[in-house]
This record gives C-alpha cells, structure tokens and sequence, in this order.
C-alpha cells in the first residue's frame, strides 16, 4: 500500500495505487539515465507498462528552472521551491496517474536530491522534509554510489561541467574541477547518510554498465516476480544522452 513521505496531498488517495515507483539515485556524472533507459526497455520486454520521469522535466516548471540557473544567483530558497514545483506537477500529472493504471514508474532522481542537495547548502532540513512531505515512499530506491574521482573523470571524458554540478555557488572563485570534487565529495556523503536512513539498495558505480545493469535488475525482478533467468536478457546498455539535472 502507498504512502506518503509526510502529510500527503489531502485530495489525492493513494492507498489503492497498483504500480511500483522505482527510484535511481546518486551524484551527477554517475551513469543513472543510460542505466535508467537500458532498464526501461528491459521492463518493456517483460510486459510491463513503463513511465520515466527525472528531476526538472515537468512541463511547467522546466523551462523556467533552466532560465533560473542560467543567472547563477539562486538562492537556498528559491531553488529549493522551483525544483519542489516541479516535483509536484510530475508527482500529480505523471507519477500518481501511471501508478494508478499498474505502470512501473522509473524515476531519475527523487526527493533523496534535493535533500542531499539542501543540506550541502545549508538550508534548514526540518524545512525541507516537510517541503517534500506531499511525496509518495517508494517501493524501491537503487542508490548507485561511485567515488569522486570516478565521478570527475567521467565529467572530464564528456567535456561537460556546469555551474551547478560543480557547486561553484558554493565555492565562488575556485577553479570548476576543484569546486565539484570539493562539492560532490560532499553530496556523496550526504547520499550515504541518507542510504542508511531510508535503507536504499546501493549498487557499485564503479564498474562496467552492463555489471551495473545486472545488479539493477536483479534488485527490480526481486521486487516484481520476475524469474532470475530473465535478468540476463540483452544486458548491454546504450549509451543514449538524456535531459541534464
């Protein structure tokens, strides 16, 4: 049976919802949306009926929140509610509605983010628990943990490095590849304070991603019945870009 986080969305019963909400988490650069596409296709060839969603790609907010970190001067507050806006157009228009037809819902990040993330910067958690109380618990949450210099070479092998992931907000004036081992070193250690508080299943980053993929869906067949034998099918992973954080 579902529930929610915290105090819920007073309009909305959830407690009937047929699908699974799994969550991928972990630190940018891990690999979660290439894993998350391979795994979709995976659950699809099993018979399921799949929906994705990740972190800012609400239709209403979107736009906005990209316009908003492209003026580098967000604060605590204020990129805090956008990306809780956010959350909660996906959560009413396409999580709890998937859920409610028997999808399995995948979701590239989940409000583990944006706790990781608040706390880093100093906002006041008691706060932000409450701000993410309408989410509903997941039924499985897949951590995929990998060391900062793991994270920082594959940064440097895709040629990308943003203002944000890099936490420069955080470490104004330091040179981008200093600040995002300094930040991330950070967020991993909030992902693994939170792993043991909410009990995620933490899977090797750092290794190939077909290794990772197996791991990933052994954990989802566990939580759906699926027989072992049918893990192995097709592991290969493509490397497929998706939306950026």
């Amino acid at each position: 049976m579902k529930r929610y986080f915290g105090y819920g969305l007073p309009y909305i019963e959830i407690s009937d919802l047929k699908g699974k909400l799994i969550v991928v988490e972990g630190s940018d650069g891990v690999g979660r949306s290439v894993q998350i596409y391979a795994l979709r296709s995976w659950l699809e060839l099993q018979g399921y009926g799949v929906a994705e969603t990740g972190w800012t790609r609400s239709q209403l907010m979107s736009q906005t929140i990209h316009l908003a970190k492209e003026g580098h001067n967000m604060n605590i507050h204020t990129f805090n509610l956008l990306y809780a806006t956010d959350f909660a157009d996906r959560l009413e228009h396409e999580i709890i509605p998937a859920l409610r037809a028997g999808f399995v819902v995948l979701a590239d990040r989940y409000i583990y983010t944006a706790f990781a993330r608040a706390s880093v910067r100093g906002a006041d958690m008691k706060w932000m628990r409450k701000l993410f109380g309408f989410a509903i618990i997941p039924d499985l949450v897949l951590y995929l943990k990998a060391g900062v210099e793991t994270l920082v070479h594959r940064r440097l092998l895709s040629g990308s490095m943003d203002y944000w992931e890099a936490g420069l907000d955080q470490n104004p004036g330091l040179d981008p590849y200093d600040s995002f081992i300094r930040y991330q070193t950070k967020i991993i250690r909030e992902y693994n304070r939170l792993a043991q508080e909410f009990a995620f299943e933490i899977i090797n980053a750092e290794r190939s991603p077909e290794r990772i993929q197996k791991d990933l869906r052994l954990r989802i067949a566990a939580l759906l019945g699926i027989p072992q034998m049918q893990v192995m099918e097709n592991l290969s992973v493509p490397m497929t870009p998706r939306p950026g954080v």
